[in-house]
């Protein structure tokens, strides 16, 4: 066979370093499009950006040639810069991240999801969101 065909996503989570609201409402739009162009710049898709303010999610179509880990090394290196030469503020993203799958049947929620944070964070706290996305992905949280 001489292609290769790869339906590849990811709905990516990562927050701030020690979970600090660094992310002000102002930013934000220019942050989650800035994250969209180092997707492109590296030759993968952010199909959605957004998040609040000690917090991003990402859904991202990779190419097989991509890992996960690399992709969102880059996001994270390139978006921080970007946070700091911006704001001239110190800013760091906190080391690690949650990444899940998504099956092309449920891509329009979770992009609903993303788009939906502020809403959703009227009602939950991302500590207590970052539990329950883990819980559901089948992944057990071991105390500190």
């Amino acid at each position: 066979m001489a292609h290769t065909f790869t339906s590849l996503y990811f709905h990516v989570v990562f927050s701030t370093k020690r979970r600090i609201r660094l992310i002000s409402a102002e930013i934000r739009p220019r942050l989650w499009s800035y994250i969209g162009g180092i997707a492109r710049e590296n030759d993968f898709r952010a199909l959605r950006v957004g998040g609040m303010a000690e917090h991003a999610h990402a859904l991202l179509s990779l190419n097989p040639a991509m890992p996960i880990a690399k992709a969102v090394q880059l996001l994270k290196a390139g978006s921080s810069g970007w946070m700091e030469e911006t704001t001239g503020k110190d800013f760091d993203w906190q080391e690690g991240y949650a990444a899940f799958t998504v099956s092309l049947s449920n891509l329009d929620s979770v992009k609903r999801y993303i788009n939906n944070q502020e809403e959703h964070h009227r009602k939950i706290d991302f500590a207590a969101e970052w539990r329950l996305l883990l819980e559901k992905h089948g992944i057990k949280l071991t105390p500190r």
